[in-house]
């Protein structure tokens, strides 16, 4: 029986020897580097799973991220970024991990095959939700069945997996395969795999940003600053976009309540914290449109 993709041995396995660490230290950077690069042949689907997302906050649904092991934490890294980075509220995300989040350093093991508690955890998915479920091998129990749940409550699922032909890409309406090489590390897929992982997930969430209207030529536009360094960040953009010097930047962001966005209208153009959060409602967001409107 031919083993997945992700169990086989890498042909520069025997580069890993306790005598020459930085020959195993270069072999191990070059498994990177070619995990990543396989990312590139999913552009397309990581795009329309981005959309997916998209169109899930919009509808004020709910975005599910679904895994075990290290998947999940990736997946769960990408999750606990988003209200920071770009304001998307909690309500708006879930994580299902299985066997929880770890609180320490021991990871649950054999909670992936364990799929009892999902229908309940899941139980609350509609239609306009998406899932965004991730397995190296595609084959974890756990992540399936929430798949396969998604799936009969209507809810849309981005399915991220290393092996081609895997059941989750094929329960999935966005497949997105991320073929990396073997493992350096036979079987250790927190590594190549889990690079690539982490890539598509942070691509997916990053595009979804710029399809809401999040990040304005390079700038995260809907952050709000509500601690000392995001507050430094956020007078910079205010300052860089609108034109004006740090302090009128301040001033406009404590007039808006430290909202990026309609700081930036008011420093800008000089209108009332209503009557920038009025144009960018009528603009659904969208910086550029709503700067546009003098």
């Amino acid at each position: 029986m031919t083993l997945p993709q992700t169990e086989q041995l890498h042909p520069n396995a025997a580069l890993l020897n306790r005598g020459d660490l930085i020959t195993s230290a270069r072999a191990l950077a070059e498994g990177q580097i070619a995990a990543a690069a396989v990312v590139r042949d999913a552009l397309g689907n990581i795009a329309q799973g981005a959309k997916a997302m998209a169109n899930t906050i919009r509808e004020d649904g709910v975005l599910h991220y679904v895994a075990a092991g290290s998947s999940g934490l990736m997946a769960a890294a990408d999750a606990q970024e988003l209200g920071g980075t770009f304001s998307i509220p909690p309500a708006r995300l879930r994580i299902h991990m299985a066997g929880g989040l770890p609180t320490g350093a021991e990871m649950p093991g054999g909670a992936e095959d364990a799929t009892d508690g999902l229908l309940k955890a899941l139980g609350q998915v509609q239609g306009m939700d998406t899932i965004i479920a991730v397995s190296a091998s595609g084959s974890t129990p756990y992540t399936i069945a929430a798949a396969n749940i998604a799936q009969t409550c209507g809810a849309t699922v981005i399915g991220i997996a290393n092996n081609a032909g895997s059941p989750l890409l094929e329960a999935a309406d966005i497949p997105i395969l991320l073929a990396t090489p073997p493992e350096l590390i036979s079987g250790s897929t927190r590594m190549g795999a889990g690079t690539a992982q982490k890539i598509a997930l942070n691509m997916l969430s990053s595009l979804m940003a710029v399809e809401l209207g999040h990040v304005h030529e390079g700038m995260m536009v809907n952050l709000r600053a509500d601690n000392d360094k995001l507050r430094g960040r956020a007078i910079g953009i205010v300052a860089g976009i609108a034109e004006v010097d740090p302090d009128t930047a301040k001033h406009a962001l404590d007039i808006a309540g430290g909202d990026v966005k309609p700081a930036i209208l008011i420093a800008a153009q000089g209108v009332s914290p209503e009557q920038a959060h009025a144009r960018l409602q009528a603009t659904n967001g969208i910086l550029s449109i709503a700067l546009a409107q003098e």
